[in-house]
């Protein structure tokens, strides 16, 4: 079991963040318990964030996996809403309002803002990792920072798999 930290400093806390996803991805090699924790460590860690999960890819849709934060969409074509975006483009997006965000699929109502981020597997697009937020613009740029790190820490294990 993971004790989880939260440092008042954004970077510190990304920092172990990222040390605490890495630690335990290296020594648990199932995808849904390792996608869970991590759901569950960015969740607990981050704040003013309401929803954290994944979305894996399957076919041309995208099928919900572990998630922390209320129910959410279970299918979403690729193309389609933010994270159908991502995984057509293989490109993180932040979006700042998601109300202005053309074809947006809103899964929760009070969700203003996200960011979603391509996960690869040999190269290839695998699922996505998707952080929402009640709050307008809560996504900056150490989120940016902080998030390609762990998700090229996710990248390096799933090559693994």
């Amino acid at each position: 079991m993971h004790e989880i930290k939260i440092a008042n400093d954004i970077a510190e806390n990304y920092r172990i963040l990222h040390d605490t996803i890495k630690g335990h991805i290296q020594y648990e090699q199932d995808l849904i318990a390792n996608f869970a924790n991590i759901a569950s460590f960015i969740y607990c860690t981050l704040p003013d964030v309401s929803w954290v999960g994944f979305y894996l890819r399957k076919g041309n849709e995208l099928v919900l996996g572990p998630f922390m934060g209320k129910p959410a969409c279970t299918r979403i074509a690729i193309g389609k809403g933010v994270c159908g975006y991502v995984a057509e483009s293989e490109e993180m997006v932040v979006v700042p309002n998601v109300h202005e965000f053309e074809g947006h699929i809103a899964c929760d109502w009070d969700t203003n803002s996200e960011i979603v981020l391509p996960l690869l597997k040999d190269g290839e697009f695998f699922a996505v990792l998707d952080l929402d937020s009640a709050s307008f613009d809560r996504f900056k740029q150490e989120d940016v920072d902080g998030l390609t790190k762990i998700v090229q820490s996710i990248n390096e294990y799933l090559d693994t798999l």
